[in-house]
């Protein structure tokens, strides 16, 4: 990732800190106005996306730190930390939720104010909206897993208040003031569900996940078209660590070609993956033919794993 695009990410989550307040306090006063329980499970989750933020923001700003001693290969990962522990207090919220909402079961109540209350809160889901399609769009364009996830969150949040919204309108209808604590339970349940969808992506990027299918193509095509003079490629690995993107492959060479031209193609190569993979971080184990695995003779248009 470029200087510039690091440096937009990190305005981006910085931005997200003062706007999670923002909206949370919306919805609190959506909340003190009707007395909903309901509306007090939106603005609990609400306070989940001001920790998130400030979590998210550390995150991307300790991963943007350059590779050291102790960290040869970076500190990308630790947005995909931050998007774990914005997981567990995804769900963590969900069960203060419930824990709310479940006396309310057996002892409804009327709303005071809901016209005011619901506006205020649409207001709120409608500022949510624009801000989680702008981080959605970010994260995936600068390949940052805490944008992205924290986006994704407050998408969630977005469904949660418009889902709260129509119920609460259904109950003043139809004068069953049971649906408010009922709705609440149901928010939480969703909640726990794009929580567990939060700590699964995540937990998966920490395990290395390798590229997509039509990037790793598209590779594989760099070098089957670049590796001329070689006698091809083979062993092809990939991996992704929040924005960075490792490659590592091996190339097989005649066994009398000069290190200097060897170098050459790797250079080559190099140049060809990067065109396809902005950024990549790549390794090429350059190996004479002699010592090609099981004797199987690769050519250059093909690459094999």
């Amino acid at each position: 990732m470029e200087k510039s695009d690091i440096r937009t990410v990190q305005r981006l989550a910085l931005w997200g800190i003062p706007f999670a307040f923002f909206v949370m306090g919306l919805k609190l006063v959506a909340w003190w106005v009707t007395g909903s329980v309901a509306l007090l499970s939106d603005a609990m989750e609400s306070s989940v996306n001001v920790i998130a933020a400030i979590v998210a923001f550390a995150a991307i700003s300790y991963a943007a730190k350059p590779a050291d001693k102790t960290h040869p290969f970076g500190h990308h990962k630790a947005e995909y930390l931050s998007a774990v522990l914005e997981g567990v207090l995804i769900v963590v919220a969900a069960l203060l939720i419930v824990k709310e909402a479940l006396p309310a079961v057996f002892a409804p109540t009327r709303m005071d104010a809901p016209a005011l209350g619901l506006a205020i809160n649409f207001a709120a889901a409608v500022c949510n909206a624009i801000w989680a399609t702008v981080l959605i769009r970010a994260g995936k364009r600068y390949r940052s897993p805490a944008l992205a996830a924290d986006g994704q969150h407050i998408l969630s949040d977005v469904v949660t208040s418009v889902g709260v919204l129509v119920g609460l309108v259904l109950a003043i209808l139809t004068g069953y003031a049971v649906l408010d604590p009922l709705l609440a339970v149901l928010v939480a349940l969703n909640i726990l569900y794009q929580g567990w969808k939060v700590i699964t992506h995540s937990v998966d990027g920490l395990m290395d996940h390798a590229v997509e299918p039509e990037e790793a193509e598209a590779i594989k095509a760099a070098i089957a078209a670049n590796a001329t003079g070689s006698l091809g490629a083979h062993d092809l690995k990939t991996r992704r660590a929040g924005a960075a993107t490792f490659v590592d492959f091996h190339l097989v060479v005649p066994a009398t070609m000069p290190v200097g031209q060897a170098h050459d193609i790797c250079d080559r190569l190099e140049d060809a993956i990067r065109a396809v993979q902005p950024g990549a971080q790549i390794a090429i184990h350059v190996e004479p033919e002699t010592e090609q695995a099981h004797g199987i003779k690769v050519k250059i248009e093909r690459i094999i794993r």
